[in-house]
């Protein structure tokens, strides 16, 4: 598929194509599961939790750990409807960003999507990319392990793209009934539920939510504010450096 920036740049590591994770030198690659089924597998098995959650407000912040300190696994599912279309297919795809204090990311490889499913820490993995949209439940989902999180990060920032957006005539105008959930895996039970209500005409990206510790706390920060920026801006933005 198309990443969604230009065709003659690409970000330090690889982006486009379905390439093989990238591995810095003298680490070991991690592992991409948590013994458990494949994520696809995962993915069909946990498109819906036992309860619903917290129904939270745009910049409603809220503690994930304060009443569950054994919280570890989690499940961060998002979803969307489009509303309008051109007749060209919309792809919409879910990045995360592993921030240090600075929010930037502590390295080109610290930035997780469907060509690169995996963290350098193991902490997050991406369902891997779904070109439609279409059906109910979520239409991708990112597992974190909490406990694996690096202590270079401390946040994780959530941010749905368009695919080639400015090319196809896409925008978050035609989007509809996106949302963010988070579900605790070892209950299936959804702590927290985000809908978006602001949808945007005039950008290529959405920062839906993101989820920082502070003080050896975890909380989530229900975000939903439109982003000018594309894919290979987003990049720059948070560091991730790409090639000319």
């Amino acid at each position: 598929m198309d990443f969604g920036i230009s065709n003659n740049v690409q970000p330090a590591f690889t982006m486009g194509g379905a390439a093989p994770q990238a591995v810095p030198q003298g680490q070991q690659a991690p592992q991409q599961n948590y013994n458990s089924p494949p994520v696809q597998q995962q993915l069909n098995n946990n498109s819906t939790s036992s309860s619903t959650g917290v129904s939270l407000k745009k910049g409603q912040k809220v503690s994930l750990s304060k009443s569950n300190s054994n919280l570890d696994r989690i499940l961060v599912g998002l979803g969307w409807d489009i509303a309008q279309s051109n007749n060209i297919p919309h792809d919409l795809d879910v990045e995360v960003f592993l921030l240090d204090a600075n929010d930037r990311v502590p390295g080109d490889d610290w930035f997780v999507f469907y060509n690169k499913l995996t963290s350098p820490d193991g902490s997050v993995i991406h369902s891997g990319d779904n070109r439609t949209g279409l059906g109910t439940g979520d239409d991708e989902v990112i597992r974190v392990q909490l406990s694996r999180v690096s202590p270079l990060v401390t946040k994780l920032l959530f941010i749905v793209t368009i695919s080639d957006g400015i090319a196809r005539g896409h925008n978050f105008g035609q989007v509809q009934n996106a949302y963010i959930r988070i579900v605790d895996e070892s209950t299936n039970n959804e702590l927290v539920r985000f809908n978006l209500t602001d949808y945007y005409d005039n950008v290529m990206s959405m920062l839906v939510g993101e989820i920082y510790k502070h003080n050896d706390e975890w909380k989530f920060n229900p975000v939903g504010e439109g982003l000018a920026n594309d894919l290979e801006g987003l990049c720059t933005r948070f560091g991730v450096s790409v090639q000319g």
